[in-house]
């Protein structure tokens, strides 16, 4: 396998910086947690065969944080058998995210 000098793909989902990018262990979703508030849950899909290209989905944007001093979303954990995320925020609060 050879890398390009260039990304396969950019994903232009958030406003402000990204924070955090979690694979869930399980289940075929990834998520980034961002300042500008917001989470994004994506699905992906990764074949055996290198020539094919991955799969990536949008699936939800989370309201998860208010914004306060520039910072929004700190932090995003996934449950580890569960499609379940938690995030935490500059507002002091981590929340549970269930489907």
């Amino acid at each position: 396998m050879d890398y390009t000098s260039k990304p396969y793909r950019r994903l232009k989902y958030h406003r402000e910086s990204v924070q955090k990018v979690q694979f869930h262990k399980k289940y075929p979703l990834f998520g980034s947690a961002s300042d500008d508030g917001t989470c994004n849950i994506f699905h992906n899909a990764v074949y055996d065969d290198f020539e094919k290209d991955p799969l990536i989905v949008p699936v939800k944007i989370l309201k998860a944080h208010p914004i306060k001093s520039t910072r929004g979303v700190m932090g995003f954990a996934w449950h580890p058998t569960r499609p379940w995320c938690f995030t935490s925020g500059n507002d002091g609060v981590i929340k549970l995210w269930v489907p």
